[in-house]
């Protein structure tokens, strides 16, 4: 086929079933994951990392090959992906990049020109400071300096007013990776981009019946990690269910608390992914309700009927 197809849905859309099938549907074909938590290693579980047997047999790209005291950032991703993306052609297959972190996909598919990354050392004393004085002073401080990258930041989002502040004072800014790098046609290689579009409802049901079984999976994984002598990354500690386990077992919350927070705090993601599902540019929207085998058929379908790549 010679192109990327590309598969973006919020969490519990369905996405990673959709891709196996397709990929079996106008194999050759191989995955590359665009999920930014679901490649550590040690969190399969709580981040729904799809088993062998959910892969069929179909080559994966991405997933759990990071170790989870390791920082990662987007950058890194991007570098890899596009190696994968590049290897996966020159077999003479389809790579079919699948994933919901609208950030890390774009990256798959686009040169994008990332700030800077900044050094540890300063990025902790950063976070200290932060933490110190409150966000919404930090976020005035990064306004005196950076006013471009404050006003796109929520003054209460102490991570990215960290990350801007790390950029200011090496020079650089946040502002830049605006509206011209994320949302334009602009693709390396030919690519069609499919967006999975489920009922709000639909989607808080299919949300709600697979978290307890996401916890009662993933709650293991998480202790140990915590309790490893280098416990998780900064990156890696931000997967939903990190914090809800974390304080389940400090006694903090019981499971049907921790049940309910994680569910939550899904739904609050899945509506961000839907947001950028709207934004990213060139997408071509499918309705998702149905199983993964009807979905996957749709799009083939559309892969047949209209050959064209942007």
């Amino acid at each position: 086929m010679g192109c990327v197809v590309a598969i973006f849905g919020p969490t519990a859309s369905g996405k990673t079933a959709v891709a196996v099938r397709l990929a079996h549907l106008i194999g050759p074909a191989e995955i590359v994951s665009a999920d930014s938590m679901q490649i550590y290693r040690g969190l399969e579980a709580i981040t729904n990392q799809p088993t062998m047997d959910e892969r069929e047999g179909v080559p994966h790209h991405l997933l759990g090959c990071v170790e989870p005291d390791e920082p990662y950032d987007v950058v890194r991703y991007a570098d890899a992906a596009h190696a994968a993306i590049d290897g996966i052609l020159a077999r003479g297959a389809t790579p079919i990049v699948a994933g919901g972190s609208g950030l890390y996909l774009r990256a798959a598919l686009a040169d994008i020109d990332f700030p800077p990354p900044a050094g540890e050392e300063r990025r902790r004393r950063l976070r200290d400071e932060v933490a110190a004085s409150g966000p919404e002073a930090a976020h005035a401080r990064l306004t005196a300096v950076d006013p471009a990258a404050a006003a796109r930041i929520d003054p209460a989002d102490a991570r990215r007013i960290v990350r801007a502040l790390e950029l200011a004072e090496a020079g650089a800014s946040l502002a830049p990776m605006g509206d011209h790098a994320l949302w334009t046609t602009a693709t390396r290689r030919p690519t069609r981009l499919f967006g999975l579009v489920v009922d709000r409802a639909e989607l808080r049901r299919r949300i709600d019946a697979r978290t307890p079984a996401l916890l009662e999976r993933g709650a293991a994984q998480v202790r140990d990690l915590l309790a490893a002598p280098n416990g998780l990354s900064d990156t890696a500690a931000r997967a939903h269910g990190v914090d809800d386990i974390r304080a389940l077992l400090a006694s903090e919350i019981d499971e049907e608390e921790c049940e309910r927070r994680l569910a939550t705090r899904t739904r609050q993601y899945a509506k961000r992914q839907d947001t950028w599902r709207r934004r990213l540019p060139a997408l071509e929207p499918v309705p998702a309700d149905g199983d993964a085998d009807e979905v996957a058929r749709a799009i083939a379908a559309r892969l047949a009927d209209e050959p064209r790549y942007d």
